[in-house]
Parts: C-alpha cells; sequence; structure tokens
C-alpha cells in the first residue's frame, strides 16, 4: 500500500488542479465523479478537505466509498464524519453545499455494493486486501440546502 504521505500529496494535487481550472479538469476520476468533502476534524476541530470518487451520484446526493484503497484502517475523513456528520461538499469546483453524512444501513450497503463494485471493480479489489468492511458513507443535502 503507498504510504500515508502519498495519498495525502496525490489528493492535494488533485485538488489543486480542480481549482485552478475552475472544475473543468480532475471532475472525474476512472469514469466516476469526483468530490471535495470538507469534514471537520473530531479532534482538532478545523476544516479537513478531501477528493473521493462518488460512484453513485442520484437525486441530489451521492454515495462515496471509505476504502483507502484497501487499507486495514478506516481513513481519517470517515472518522471525523461519524464524529461530526455535518459535512460540505463542492462538485466540479462549484459551491460548498451542506449535506449530512450516514453510513449505509446493512440493508443499504447490501443493495448498493454489487451495483458499485459492477461497475467499478477496482472496489472489489480493495475488499480483498482488507479484513474490515469497507463502509459506504450516503451524502444527502441538509434541510433547506
Amino acid at each position: 500500500m503507498p504510504p500515508e504521505f502519498t495519498f495525502r500529496a496525490t489528493n492535494t494535487a488533485h485538488r489543486l488542479l480542480t481549482r485552478l481550472t475552475f472544475g473543468r479538469l480532475g471532475h472525474r476520476i476512472v469514469g466516476m465523479p469526483s468530490l471535495e468533502l470538507t469534514t471537520v476534524g473530531r479532534r482538532s476541530g478545523k476544516e479537513h478537505a478531501v477528493l473521493l470518487t462518488a460512484p453513485i451520484a442520484e437525486d441530489g446526493g451521492y454515495v462515496v466509498v471509505a476504502s483507502k484503497a484497501g487499507e486495514d484502517k478506516h481513513p481519517a475523513w470517515y472518522h471525523n464524519l461519524l464524529a461530526r456528520p455535518e459535512v460540505t461538499v463542492s462538485v466540479q469546483g462549484g459551491p460548498r453545499t451542506p449535506m449530512r453524512a450516514r453510513v449505509a444501513a446493512p440493508a443499504e450497503r447490501a443493495e448498493l455494493w454489487p451495483r458499485i463494485t459492477a461497475e467499478h471493480p477496482v472496489y472489489a479489489n480493495y475488499q480483498t486486501r482488507t479484513d474490515r468492511e469497507i463502509p459506504l458513507v450516503l451524502l444527502t443535502p441538509r434541510d433547506g440546502a
């Protein structure tokens, strides 16, 4: 697995590319829309942004996968949204939209996971690399957003 530094550097470079081109470049990654998820650190209280792929985008919401490329630990952004589910999402360099994050319930995951892995088998590969069940996170607009 790539070291944490590689994940962070790649993410920073990709976010910068998306911002500098006002979303014209970098808004799709391996055929999936990408979005910038901003969480509030569970310990620091500071905002943290990460660029993620959204294998499912429908009804104004998104599903993101807390895969961390199959590492044995959940990504930091996942822990942050568990502590504070109020997040913001920016798509294609657009405005930040207030959203609420929640982990898919077992029945939801059972329906969503096959859809995701059929279209994007990389996630099934990530699951084979780890003993943890890779969570799916549903991002939905907050009331009034």
